[in-house]
């Protein structure tokens, strides 16, 4: 898990939500200071609440995890393809800093 965009989605996503993160919290059944944690990267969230996060935010786990753009079931191809480009852009990123 890409533990650095899976905080950025879901804080997006609460935020988009237009709720707090008291509401949220609330709503997930955990205490406003753990899904600060979570939002934040000081703590890494087990299976259950990732599935409940995306239950309550209406996207798929792969893009909750960073791991696809779409928010929504694709077709397996597509997120094949999806997936084969951030692996090209991060080699290129790598390559960037390597001649660097």
């Amino acid at each position: 898990m890409d533990r650095r965009q899976f905080c950025e989605n879901l804080a997006r996503l609460r935020r988009e939500k237009g709720v707090s993160q008291r509401k949220a919290a609330g709503d997930l059944q955990i205490s406003q200071a753990l899904l600060s944690h979570y939002e934040n990267g000081a703590r890494e969230p087990g299976l259950a609440f990732v599935c409940q996060a995306c239950d309550y935010y209406g996207v798929t786990a792969d893009y909750l995890l960073g791991r696809t753009e779409g928010r929504t079931e694709a077709d397996p191809s597509a997120v094949r393809l999806e997936r084969l480009a951030r692996q090209l852009r991060q080699l290129a990123e790598e390559a960037e800093q390597y001649i660097k």
